[in-house]
């Protein structure tokens, strides 16, 4: 195999290019003009930005005697559709890529040129060389995604992410591969993350304990707090309440905007989806049901009588447990732990997003975007996507089959 690509390294290759305004065609007529000279393709890449075209064809360079008609021939039919062509002669193929793979994808809102140039010149900096750059989405952020190597993937990610929020982006680093469209698991915290609101704070307002309550959740979610004592104490403070208050908490939930397209798209793409809670079950269960997800764990309200007790009943499900979730869902889903994906915006979401492959912090606390992989601080919860390489347009195709 070496010896073949000693050999190819000194073969004389044309570069063909051809830029100007796209339209349907100009793939078929350029090959077309290349067949008449028989010559072999090594390699080809077109891009297509606002309507302009720049197609590259990498091909082995006819006989001497040969070349010169061909260049003419190929600037002649560029010419004719009001192309422009470039023809640069060289040997062999493009220069290998060094070691490390990692796809590098880049969130704003919006995405400055200033925070474009400092994302490519740490890239630089870390030893790494942008191999190509793509677009996944313009809306509701923009979404670009770097092709990096040269550089081992979590060098590249401690130098990208540490001051990615400095720059108003959102950067995620992923080893490059088949097995990032592996990732068939998601899972997601609920409070804050698949919802918009505190679930124990919904609860906490019908007893009349609402800013009580909520002082305590933004304390234990700040990390200063042991969750299970504070899940206890906000609990007992709703000893009395009607059962019937549940209903009325379930309608008063309102999703984050891009979940349900999240969740859809992901499902449509073979993704499983769960998700684990420090709140309830209650609402969870109804949330499973809603959107269709294939797991979903939280504490339970113990209700007797018809009133809520003040206490919560079987295993809490905190810190630890949230974790503990994730990997029996994987077990059961068939899924490498390094190929599920977890979502948390609370400190009681860390060892959740540690042990997952990719932890996504979602509008999180400081404390946890510091940990995480990476931190989504947009609010629409479908960018998570963009993360795994999803573009735009397979977002609005699961859209059109759903309304289909």
């Amino acid at each position: 195999m070496s010896a073949e690509q000693t050999s190819f390294s000194d073969v004389p290759t044309l570069l063909v290019k051809i830029f100007g305004k796209d339209r349907p065609g100009i793939t078929a007529g350029l090959f077309d003009t290349l067949a008449a000279y028989s010559v072999d393709v090594v390699d080809i890449e077109q891009v297509v930005t606002r309507g302009r075209m720049v197609l590259c064809a990498l091909v082995i360079a006819p006989p001497r005697a040969l070349e010169g008609d061909l260049r003419a021939t190929v600037h002649s039919w560029a010419e004719s559709i009001k192309m422009q062509a470039e023809i640069i002669s060289g040997l062999g193929d493009n220069r290998p890529r060094g070691l490390g793979r990692s796809l590098v994808t880049v969130l704003g809102h919006p995405l400055t040129a200033e925070a474009t140039a400092a994302i490519a010149a740490k890239i630089a900096k870390a030893g790494g060389n942008i191999d190509r750059i793509f677009r996944l989405a313009k809306y509701p952020v923009t979404a670009v995604e770097f092709a990096v190597s040269g550089v081992e993937t979590e060098p590249l990610r401690t130098a990208l992410v540490t001051d990615a929020g400095k720059l108003g982006v959102d950067v995620a680093v992923v080893a490059a591969g088949l097995h990032r469209r592996a990732q068939r698991l998601v899972v997601m915290d609920v409070d804050s993350t698949l919802i918009q609101d505190e679930v124990i704070e919904l609860f906490a307002a019908h007893a009349g304990c609402e800013d009580e309550v909520a002082e305590v959740t933004a304390a234990a979610m700040r990390g200063e707090l042991d969750f299970e004592q504070s899940l206890h104490a906000r609990v007992a403070l709703l000893e009395g309440l009607d059962a019937s208050i549940v209903d009325k908490v379930r309608s008063e939930v309102r999703l984050t905007p891009g979940a349900r397209t999240l969740i859809r798209t992901l499902k449509r793409l073979g993704f499983q989806v769960g998700v684990v809670s420090g709140g309830f079950t209650q609402v969870t269960d109804d949330l499973q049901e809603r959107l269709g997800l294939d797991f979903a764990q939280a504490n339970t309200l113990e209700i007797v009588d018809g009133k809520l007790t003040g206490r919560v009943t079987g295993e809490i499900v905190d810190r630890a447990g949230k974790a503990r979730l994730l990997r029996r869902f994987a077990a059961e889903a068939g899924v490498p732990l390094s190929q599920t994906v977890a979502i948390g915006d609370g400190a009681n979401d860390l060892d959740m997003l540690n042990a997952a492959g990719l932890g996504v912090a979602f509008n999180a606390k400081p404390v946890v975007r510091e940990a995480a992989h990476t931190a989504v601080n947009v609010p629409f919860l479908d960018t998570v996507l963009y993360l795994l390489g999803v573009t735009r347009e397979e977002v609005e195709a699961a859209d059109a089959h759903e309304e289909g």
